[in-house]
């Protein structure tokens, strides 16, 4: 790992960086080191809570107390009141074994990849076995057995065993079968016989089956590439041929060597992948193929079957997003009949809460089409029922789940999560299916964000809560909300990981600030303890303010900016206009009459958000570092080029410097085509604007990154350094996108962070 100075004579550069230091911490009482050590500061950590069909178990993955990114299987038996570990990851596979290609690339879209051990399951739907990959492989879990104990060995049966990897594992939906994909092609196992099917074989090269492409799986929230019939009969399947996208070649640079990676990479007005859809049948052995119309340069985001198998119901999206289609296909004939048509002049974004009902003929849907992400109910034949719910609130599921987390069809009533009280909380709602649309009944109690997991017959739910002052707890409650069992309590008391901190803990502020327009922008603070009188302080501002994310809420959000306050900075975020989950106007407020363009309106309300802190009388307007990953490498170049007046220092990671470069379903959503907007897409670019820079820059990306490509900084390193503009740099090797949270990398980016701050601000009052 090499940190340049570049634009001046190298080694005299180098040492200057080198000399930098964290030296002491200002007043810190919390070791940056700490926080990527084992136990987790937040606690005990759990992933994938999920009921079990029959209600009598909550599975979870659960961190080790060695090691907090690695996870086993743990269950709370509801009867008996216990949990207990099923499954140690390291007594089933030992040593981790090296992810598959296609593996790595999944979980790195997931955002997985810093994790080990078991990092997925499922349940049967007969609830009598859990499905557990690992290491590449497949193993069974007997719930029957009821053992305990792996050791006893009558509880877990290996399913696969070989050199390449099964990946995207699930039950049939009568638990007869368990499919995957291996090699790009389909297999299922029949489990009565333990018989091995290959589904399909034609897969392999520039051509797979039942795999999502790129694109949904970064951009459409859209892991899979296949999916049963109710009565596992037929299998829907996704052919992608990757043949018309073009070939990049990068260099994935790692510390012992580079390698030269030829990546099929969709960038922005360029082909993507053809993807079809075909229909499995399993017990003819035949192909039926979907005629998705005669424009194949489309998107299919979703795919589901209708409850009583008849047809699936296809999602078409139209290339430049502005149309989004529901479609019934019938299962024996192919034919295809438009349901409803959703459109925008700005996108129409895309949601997993198409939700059937089991009981009736109707589905569950939602819409922005009135501003603001709402509920409807439909017929099966595509007419709306009614709508069910209405305001300047939104409709929310945490990614990729539905925000539909159950129905009571007997009492006619749907769960699901919104920001109907404050667009910085999350809670749990229900409303009448038969009523037109009114105010929400409230679940869930306690201002604050609650994940949560609900029983498919919405008896009860997990609910996981937390709020800026107090990690995460887990309890599983009655749909009353009545409390049946603290599965997790994550007491903040003497035995707790954050314990020998506490005394210091900085609660966070939450405020607004209005914009341009009026709209109001969601803003948290945190400020050091004690502030000397007479003292101004420097801020550090952790940017995204990238279209579709929401930043600014009131969950736990990690020890890292309790550490910048306790080093002596005052740190500030700000969810500026374009920004997620607030309603269409604040979401598309960088479209405007004269047309589309990022890094504009954006940067505007980052400036207005620096006013804000300006005019606080302890913060110091000389030191105001600004800093952000990805989206936010971004706004923090775009924030130093255009606003240096405001902006003393920034660390730009992972960036987008020339959207030009970036994949197709992402950028043309909010720029269109280059081709159609070289205006838009000119003023947005970093490397038109770099002449600009006068602030100190370090810039940070990995050097295998397949996402945001290296070549983004590599572009902006030779335009500055053509420019003659000195900035630091900091790369990788090996490192992905998602560097920052993989233990020894984000460490080491971390730190940098910290000392780039001290030598470009200082921390602490002057």
């Amino acid at each position: 790992m090499n940190s340049l100075r570049l634009g001046a004579p190298l080694l005299a550069a180098f040492a200057a960086f080198c000399s930098i230091s964290a030296g002491e911490s200002w007043g810190a009482t919390l070791p940056l080191e700490r926080l990527f050590a084992a136990p987790d500061l937040s606690g005990p950590t759990l992933r994938g809570v999920k009921i079990s069909p029959d209600g009598k178990l909550v599975a979870y993955l659960r961190a080790r107390d060695d090691d907090k990114d690695r996870f086993d299987l743990w269950a709370y038996d509801v009867p008996g009141r216990k949990h207990r570990r099923l499954v140690d990851s390291r007594e089933l596979a030992g040593a981790d074994r090296a992810l598959s290609a296609s593996e790595e690339a999944r979980r790195e879209r997931q955002r997985t990849s810093a994790l080990s051990g078991i990092v997925e399951y499922s349940f049967a739907p007969d609830s009598r076995r859990l499905l557990i990959p690992l290491n590449g492989d497949l193993y069974l879990y007997d719930l029957a057995a009821r053992s305990g104990a792996l050791k006893a060995g009558d509880a877990v049966r290996r399913l696969t065993k070989t050199d390449a990897y099964e990946t995207d594992a699930r039950f049939s939906p009568r638990s007869h079968y368990v499919s995957f994909v291996r090699d790009q092609n389909l297999y299922v196992i029949e489990l009565a016989t333990g018989k091995e099917i290959a589904v399909t074989r034609e897969g392999g090269g520039l051509t797979s089956f039942g795999m999502a492409e790129f694109i949904a799986q970064e951009e459409m929230d859209r892991d899979t590439g296949y999916w049963w019939s109710p009565d596992e009969r037929h299998i829907a399947i996704a052919r992608v041929d990757e043949t018309t996208v073009a070939e990049v070649e990068r260099i994935e640079i790692q510390a012992g060597g580079a390698r030269v990676v030829r990546q099929r990479y969709p960038a922005t007005g360029a082909a993507n992948a053809r993807v079809d859809l075909v229909l499995a049948d399993l017990a003819a052995g035949s192909r039926l193929p979907v005629d998705l119309g005669g424009n194949s340069d489309i998107y299919l985001p979703r795919v589901e079957w209708f409850p009583d198998g008849s047809g699936i119901a296809v999602q078409r999206q139209s290339r430049d997003q502005k149309t989004l289609e529901l479609l019934r296909v019938d299962a024996l004939t192919g034919q295809i009949r438009g349901l409803l048509t959703e459109t925008s002049d700005a996108w129409v974004p895309l949601h997993n809460d198409l939700v059937f009902l089991q009981k009736s003929p109707q589905f569950l849907w939602t819409s922005v089409r009135d501003g603001y992400k709402h509920l409807y109910l439909y017929g099966n034949d595509g007419k709306l029922v009614r709508q069910l719910t209405s305001g300047e609130w939104m409709v929310l599921g945490e990614s990729p789940d539905s925000a539909v987390r159950a129905v009571d069809e007997r009492a006619r009533r749907v769960y699901f999560t919104a920001n109907f009280e404050s667009p910085i909380d999350r809670q749990l709602y229900s409303i009448s299916l038969d009523a037109p649309a009114a105010r929400p009944a409230r679940v869930t109690q306690g201002a604050g964000w609650h994940s949560v997991a609900m029983s498919p017959d919405s008896k009860v739910f997990v609910d996981t809560y937390s709020n800026a002052e107090h990690p995460k707890s887990v309890t599983l409650r009655r749909s009353t909300n009545e409390s049946l069992a603290v599965l997790l309590p994550n007491k903040l008391d003497a035995s707790h990981p954050y314990a020998p901190y506490l005394d210091e803990h900085i609660q966070t502020e939450f405020g607004t600030i209005a914009a341009a327009d009026g709209q109001s922008m969601q803003y948290k603070l945190m400020k050091p303890r004690s502030l000397a009188p007479g003292k101004k302080y420097p801020v550090l501002v952790d940017v995204y303010g990238g279209p579709g994310v929401q930043r600014i809420s009131n969950a736990w959000g990690g020890p890292f900016h309790q550490y910048l306050v306790q080093h002596g900075y005052i740190v500030f975020a700000l969810d500026n206009r374009g920004s997620g989950m607030r309603g269409v106007r604040f979401e598309t407020a960088f479209i405007t009459p004269t047309g589309r363009g990022l890094g504009v309106v954006e940067v505007k309300d980052q400036v207005r958000g620096a006013e804000f802190l300006r005019s606080l009388p302890f913060v110091d307007a000389s030191r105001i570092g600004i800093f952000g990953w990805s989206y936010g490498g971004y706004m923090t170049l775009m924030c130093l080029m255009h606003a240096p007046e405001v902006f003393t220092a920034g660390i730009a990671g992972a960036p987008v410097t020339d959207w030009s470069l970036y994949d197709t379903h992402y950028t043309e959503r909010y720029l269109s085509t280059p081709a159609a907007n070289r205006q838009g897409y000119a003023a947005g670019n970093v490397l038109e604007s770099a002449d600009k820079l006068s602030r100190p820059l370090l810039l940070v990306h990995g050097m295998a990154d397949d996402n945001v490509l290296f070549t983004n900084s590599t572009a902006l390193m030779k335009r500055l350094q053509d420019l003659q503009k000195p900035f630091d740099l900091m790369t990788y090797p090996g490192g992905k996108h998602g560097l920052i949270r993989q233990n020894v990398s984000g460490l080491h980016a971390h730190a940098n962070i910290v000392r780039f701050f001290d030598r470009e601000l200082g921390p602490g009052p002057r």
